[in-house]
């Protein structure tokens, strides 16, 4: 959209990196491994480079590589550093620095290992860096290997010097003989032997005196400019500088990972992801409580902020449903959870402090009837009003929250899945309260709610925080719109701590009496499809 009224996308800006960094934060666990991955690393590598030490010795290279005929070469062409760097760093030069140490050539390998050869650029120096567990050892080898290059040139360069004397010797002999042999074709001529003895004694002269000038040249290889000393501190960075590499190095690690497990993280972490999943509001959190209590009642009974937002919750229904209260409401969640029960409980609770006469009804066949959990009326203390409530309505305390009626299933799971929304039909048509709260088995698990769904004005769906997945709210939203539902939106549960874990052991502990107490249980005759109440 353009014109006036076209607003910025800059200003959104700050709240994406604000929400970015809040995904991130999510995940401080994966942060902190990374970190300590980083140091563990760094501390790791400092210890191995504790006992290495490196010594660096420096060789001048002559400016030539054939010393018998440079003539009009520039000094910058008469050697290839590139070639004499390969060669310091060849076996050949190896076994010789081994036999300086005393060592065996098999040994040569492991010695070339430790070296490298560097030549810094627009010079003639070959660095020699050789690295061992001592310094002496270090200086012995960087000291070492120079002395063998040396070595290795000077032996290539006399080589050189004896095949020159020997090609220009077998000259002079050739020369000498191709004389002798010219006299003696040429007869007794005076003249004819003077000349011929003359050229001859002169080549030879030149030819001797080229011997000479080849065995007057200097054949060494180089000069030892810089020799290898013990060093005194270990090679490579010192403990601080590793540890703080390390420390970085975590750190990125720890935040590639935290983004990593929050792109592939499929939980609800935030009201934003729930909002957008289930594209409908959020009515509220419940905070985490401090401690795991057995009260399934805490409104009108006891204090604090969990307490508080359901009243705040109670409220914006209100605001949602019609004039005279927040009309038929089904609690649900997605998928089984223990908190189901307790939301819509003090939801009942909260509704009836604001005056609403309130039903809550029970419709979970598969757990213990919520009236066995409540507060319920004594006999002697029940009004004229509450005595006179249809037969398997019971009224419940809600302390200074008032009082609510209660209907419950008492979890005989007797009822087959057609059933159960039968009943609640037919209790929601004899029922003449303002609000009434119905509460049923999960909406992904039976079809019970989609069915209750119908007959409400409104659903909302209780998600716990860091357990239901995105993709179960997308499913609910879809569910519920295609059966006719109406989806008033959701209340995020931040839950207990160790809520889970007691709910599963007591799950897993709980043995149900052989004789259960008498409790109402509405039930639908399968032949006319009316109600009848009995006690279990």
């Amino acid at each position: 959209m353009t014109g006036p009224f076209h607003l910025d996308d800059r200003y959104d800006e700050p709240d994406q990196l604000r929400d970015q960094l809040r995904r991130l934060l999510r995940h401080r666990a994966m942060i902190a491994l990374g970190i300590v991955l980083g140091l563990l690393a760094g501390a790791a590598l400092a210890l191995v480079r504790t006992h290495t030490y490196t010594s660096t010795s420096e060789v001048l290279v002559r400016s030539t590589t054939d010393p018998f005929g440079t003539v009009a070469v520039a000094a910058d062409n008469q050697v290839s550093m590139g070639t004499e760097q390969q060669i310091a760093a060849s076996a050949a030069v190896a076994i010789r620095a081994a036999h300086t140490l005393g060592q065996s050539p098999s040994r040569a390998g492991a010695l070339q290992d430790r070296l490298r050869v560097t030549n810094p650029p627009k010079s003639q120096v070959l660095r020699f860096e050789f690295t061992a567990d001592s310094p002496k050892r270090a200086a012995r080898g960087a000291n070492a290997f120079a002395e063998a290059y040396l070595a290795d040139r000077k032996g290539r360069n006399d080589a050189a010097v004896e095949r020159a004397t020997r090609g220009v010797e077998q000259q002079i002999a050739a020369v000498t003989k191709q004389s002798v042999k010219k006299k003696s074709d040429d007869g007794d001529s005076a003249d004819s032997a003077d000349s011929v003895n003359s050229a001859v004694q002169s080549e030879i002269a030149t030819l001797h005196k080229r011997v000479s000038d080849i065995n007057s040249r200097d054949t060494t290889g180089g000069d030892i400019v810089r020799s290898g000393e013990a060093p005194r501190h270990p090679s490579g960075p010192g403990w601080p500088i590793l540890l703080v590499l390390g420390l970085a190095s975590g750190l990125a690690l720890g935040i590639l990972l935290a983004w990593l497990r929050s792109a592939l993280d499929s939980r609800v972490r935030s009201a934003d992801e729930a909002r957008a999943a289930l594209r409908a509001p959020v009515f509220g959190m419940l905070p985490r409580q401090d401690h795991d209590g057995e009260a399934l009642l805490t409104v009108g009974h006891t204090g604090g902020d969990r307490t508080e937002a359901y009243r705040a919750l109670a409220y914006r229904l209100r605001q949602t449903g019609p004039s005279a209260g927040a009309g038929r409401v089904l609690v649900v969640a997605p998928r089984r959870r223990t908190a189901t029960g307790e939301v819509a409980v003090n939801l009942a609770a909260a509704l009836a402090e604001c005056g609403d006469e309130v039903l809550l009804v029970d419709a979970d066949p598969d757990t213990p009837g919520l009236a066995t959990r409540l507060p319920l009326v004594p006999e002697d203390a029940r009004t004229p009003e509450e005595k006179s409530l249809p037969e398997g309505s019971l009224p419940v305390d809600a302390g200074t929250a008032g009082r609510f009626a209660c209907c419950s299933s008492a979890g005989t799971g007797a009822y087959v899945q057609a059933g159960v929304s039968g009943a609640v039909h037919r209790v929601l048509s004899g029922a003449d309260s303002d609000t009434t709260v119905v509460v049923t088995r999960p909406l992904l698990e039976h079809a019970d709610a989609l069915a209750v769904a119908q007959r409400v004005d409104g659903v909302l769906l209780v998600t716990d925080l860091d357990t239901t997945r995105r993709d179960d709210l997308r499913r609910v939203h879809e569910l519920i719109g295609c059966s006719g539902g109406n989806l008033l939106g959701t209340v995020l549960d931040a839950g207990r701590p160790y809520g889970r874990l007691r709910a599963a052991l007591r799950r897993r502990t709980q043995r149900r009496p052989t004789v259960e107490p008498a409790i109402p249980i509405v039930e639908q005759s399968a032949k006319d499809d009316t109600l009848t109440v009995s006690r279990g």
